[in-house]
Protein backbone atom coordinates (compact mmCIF):
# COMPACT_ATOMS: atom_id res chain seq x y z
CA UNK A 1 0.00 0.00 0.00
CA UNK A 2 1.22 3.18 -1.04
CA UNK A 3 1.33 6.27 1.17
CA UNK A 4 -0.94 8.33 -0.51
CA UNK A 5 -3.16 5.47 -0.06
CA UNK A 6 -2.55 4.82 3.14
CA UNK A 7 -3.13 8.77 4.26
CA UNK A 8 -6.21 8.52 2.13
CA UNK A 9 -7.94 5.14 4.21
CA UNK A 10 -6.76 6.89 7.72
CA UNK A 11 -8.57 10.15 6.50
CA UNK A 12 -11.75 8.36 5.21
CA UNK A 13 -11.56 6.22 9.16
CA UNK A 14 -10.96 9.44 10.98
CA UNK A 15 -13.97 11.49 9.11
CA UNK A 16 -16.32 8.78 9.61
CA UNK A 17 -15.68 8.25 13.12
CA UNK A 18 -16.02 11.76 14.22
CA UNK A 19 -18.76 12.75 12.05
CA UNK A 20 -20.83 9.57 13.88
CA UNK A 21 -19.16 10.53 17.21
CA UNK A 22 -19.94 14.19 17.34
CA UNK A 23 -15.76 14.19 18.78
CA UNK A 24 -12.65 14.52 17.30
CA UNK A 25 -9.30 14.23 19.26
CA UNK A 26 -6.73 16.66 19.63
CA UNK A 27 -4.21 14.57 17.75
CA UNK A 28 -6.54 13.96 15.02
CA UNK A 29 -7.42 17.52 14.72
CA UNK A 30 -3.94 18.21 14.12
CA UNK A 31 -2.99 15.63 11.43
CA UNK A 32 -5.86 17.17 9.61
CA UNK A 33 -4.94 20.42 9.99
CA UNK A 34 -1.38 19.74 9.09
CA UNK A 35 -2.35 17.77 6.10
CA UNK A 36 -3.82 20.60 4.99
CA UNK A 37 -1.60 23.33 6.04
CA UNK A 38 2.25 21.57 5.15
CA UNK A 39 0.49 21.58 1.07
CA UNK A 40 0.91 17.47 1.27
CA UNK A 41 -0.34 15.92 -1.94
CA UNK A 42 -3.81 15.64 -1.20
CA UNK A 43 -6.47 15.14 -3.59
CA UNK A 44 -9.22 17.25 -3.79
CA UNK A 45 -11.94 14.69 -2.77
CA UNK A 46 -9.31 14.52 0.14
CA UNK A 47 -9.63 18.01 1.21
CA UNK A 48 -13.15 17.88 1.01
CA UNK A 49 -13.04 15.61 3.78
CA UNK A 50 -11.30 17.54 5.87
CA UNK A 51 -12.62 20.46 5.15
CA UNK A 52 -16.18 18.97 5.72
CA UNK A 53 -14.91 17.94 9.71
CA UNK A 54 -13.17 21.36 10.12
CA UNK A 55 -16.28 23.20 8.95
CA UNK A 56 -18.59 20.86 11.43
CA UNK A 57 -15.96 22.27 14.26
CA UNK A 58 -16.92 25.37 13.59
CA UNK A 59 -20.18 25.39 13.42
CA UNK A 60 -20.51 23.37 16.50
CA UNK A 61 -21.05 19.60 15.29
CA UNK A 62 -18.12 17.91 16.25
CA UNK A 63 -16.31 18.78 19.51
CA UNK A 64 -12.58 18.61 20.01
CA UNK A 65 -11.60 16.43 23.35
CA UNK A 66 -8.42 16.48 24.67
Amino acid sequence: MSASSTFSATLYSIVERVIISGQISHQEHLQLTSAILADQTVTANERRQINRVLDYIQTGRLKIVH
